[in-house]
């Protein structure tokens, strides 16, 4: 009898939510968020979720800042009722007692967000969500705040025990290698031929992070390739009608590429876990490898050396940019380039500076063509992580170091 009355209950919700659905399609999104925070039904609660983000993905950015300020506002956490449950807990500290603090600390929206994530294909709708938040809501503080709900959500969501290593071939569908070239955000892919160079011959590998909820949607992926020797410039790995090298012949892997995927996961640390996780299984796939470094840009070079207002000639810009490496800082004393943060903050060390690396325009108008090798040693990334992230301590070799004692010698004279 209790299966018999569950599935004719069940009947009737949805013959009633198929009822309520035309009035639901008249009534504005903010309505139905409301509705859905106390919606006590399953299907109810699933059709309204699915409206919400129907709805929301069709709107124009008038429309999502409205949807946003609402939440800022109706769903906001009550700071009296806050107070008094924290004053509660304070005077006698229980298990009931913090449960009220907890529901009076939470602010209902993030219970809204959970809710919409309960039907199919809603993760990556909420990580689009996300997106118009940041682009829209900068600067805005009640916006800013906001996202700091879905940061928090999306932490838990997206923890790295949930992510999935895939490697990126040309044998896997195509719709997956289209986002790949779409995604490229270091040295673009200009073609399928550019894609095939880069991930079907032995000597290149690429990988990616992928959700469960997200299958189809690659989160950041890293471009490797297998080489002897430490390379000092990207376009001989690019180029075209190059001669493969034999996997097991490699001593060393070069991380030239490393692209985030998602805007709406901006904030979110993948790439500390993916670079090595990928350095561990290919040192386990082949021995022979004794170094792991990357082959990197230095995007913010030629801003500072404008802000400076210094006219370097092109044999000034590696010791230039050695210098900038080390000694420009910005918040918090770390370094202001931000590919300089994330690899040194990953416990890398920097490791060689190379002019004329980059021949794009992309790379000559951030980096004024220089490249940066930082080498990962796997046995000492923690302890400099430690460093770098307790007192802003930046692992550099002698040669970097003396590039950049030369170049501030040369701008403390003037030359």
């Amino acid at each position: 009898m209790t299966v018999l009355s569950d599935l004719l209950a069940s009947v009737f919700e949805r013959g009633a939510s198929a009822a309520r659905r035309g009035d639901w399609s008249r009534r504005p999104p903010e309505e139905l968020a409301d509705a859905l925070i106390t919606a006590h039904g399953e299907i109810s609660g699933s059709m309204l979720a699915e409206q919400i983000l129907s709805r929301f993905n069709a709107m124009d950015d008038a429309a999502k800042l409205a949807f946003f300020h609402h939440l800022t506002g109706a769903m906001n956490v009550d700071p009296a009722a806050a107070r008094t449950a924290l004053d509660a807990y304070e005077a006698a500290p229980s298990r009931a007692s913090y449960r009220a603090f907890l529901t009076a600390t939470e602010p209902p929206r993030q219970e809204l967000i959970r809710r919409l994530n309960r039907v199919p294909g809603a993760t990556g709708a909420l990580v689009a969500m996300r997106a118009d938040l940041l682009r829209l809501g900068r600067g805005v503080p009640e916006l800013e705040a906001l996202d700091l709900d879905f940061r928090h959500l999306f932490a838990s969501w997206f923890n790295r025990g949930f992510l999935v290593l895939r490697p990126i071939t040309w044998r896997i569908p195509a719709h997956i290698l289209e986002k790949i070239i779409a995604y490229e955000a270091v040295h673009a892919i200009d073609s399928w031929d550019d894609l095939r160079r880069r991930v079907q011959p032995e000597d290149r590998r690429c990988f990616a992070f992928f959700h469960p909820a997200m299958p189809d949607e690659p989160l950041i992926f890293v471009e490797v390739a297998l080489t002897r020797g430490i390379p000092g410039a990207v376009q001989p790995l690019l180029a075209e009608g190059r001669d493969a090298l034999s996997a097991t012949e490699a001593d060393t892997a070069v991380f030239y590429s490393i692209s985030n995927c998602q805007a709406g996961l901006a904030g979110m640390s993948f790439g500390n876990s993916l670079i090595k996780q990928v350095a561990g299984d290919l040192a386990t796939e082949l021995p022979g490898l004794a170094r792991f470094v990357t082959l990197s840009p230095v995007p913010g070079l030629m801003d500072w050396i404008e802000r400076e207002e210094m006219t370097p000639d092109a044999a000034d810009l590696p010791g230039l940019a050695a210098h900038y490496l080390l000694s420009a800082k910005g918040r918090g004393g770390l370094p202001i380039d931000p590919v300089a943060r994330f690899h040194l903050g990953n416990g890398a060390i920097l490791h060689a500076v190379h002019g004329d690396a980059d021949q794009s325009a992309k790379g000559r108008a951030q980096s004024g063509g220089v490249m940066v090798n930082y080498l990962y040693d796997l046995r000492r990334t923690s302890e400099r992580h430690e460093a770098f992230a307790s007192a802003g301590t930046i692992a550099a070799t002698s040669a970097v170091k003396s590039l950049a004692a030369g170049a501030k010698t040369k701008m403390t004279k003037g030359s």
